[in-house]
């Protein structure tokens, strides 16, 4: 269970929020609303105040490395610190699978990083936040780049997250994505989320 109350940070406001195992929650609003802003400000990313917890486990109880494994932000554009892709997996054999659920052959890992485009970047990130076993996924328009196909693979991938009883907070400008996955959805209003 992740639980929020009175999440303040830089422009965001979230009065309570608790989402259950295997549930997504879709939050939508305008470019600017805030909507990116809150899943930092859930990951620790930025300075906040309140109270942020999973499975009852307060944030401030734990390292910002520790929370950030349990409660990961997957980003629109993700940091590639390597020329490898292989280097920027713990386990590269683990993902495998996810890799092929998400459209990459194996030998996808051999890659230098050089070579991907944005959409292959955009899957190879989600790839990676799996490797780390997250407790709660912090997605920011985990499709934003991607096709079709793409699309329909990596929301597969969620949907088979959250069945195995993962969490997913999620900012999309999709309302069809938000209704496809979303167990329930909120708009973001000039920082605040109106639940």
């Amino acid at each position: 269970m992740l639980t929020i109350r009175n999440l303040r940070a830089r422009h965001v406001a979230v009065d309570a929020l608790d989402l259950q195992d295997g549930e997504c929650f879709a939050v939508m609003g305008p470019s600017g609303s805030g909507k990116s802003l809150m899943l930092r400000a859930v990951a620790d990313l930025d300075p906040t105040e309140g109270e942020v917890a999973v499975d009852g486990r307060e944030r401030m109880s734990m390292t910002g490395p520790e929370w950030r494994r349990q409660v990961m932000y997957v980003g629109p554009e993700s940091g590639w610190w390597e020329d490898r892709v292989a280097a920027h997996f713990e386990d590269p054999d683990s993902v495998v699978g996810v890799l092929q659920r998400l459209g990459f052959r194996p030998e996808t890992l051999n890659w230098p990083v050089s070579r991907l485009s944005t959409g292959e970047r955009q899957r190879l990130a989600i790839a990676r936040a799996f490797d780390r076993g997250p407790r709660v996924l912090l997605m920011d328009e985990p499709t934003g780049a991607l096709d079709q196909q793409s699309t329909a693979m990596v929301e597969g991938v969620i949907h088979d997250f959250l069945m195995d009883g993962g969490i997913v907070l999620m900012a999309t400008h999709e309302k069809a994505q938000a209704t496809r996955l979303g167990t329930r959805s909120a708009m973001m209003t000039d920082g605040r989320l109106v639940t």
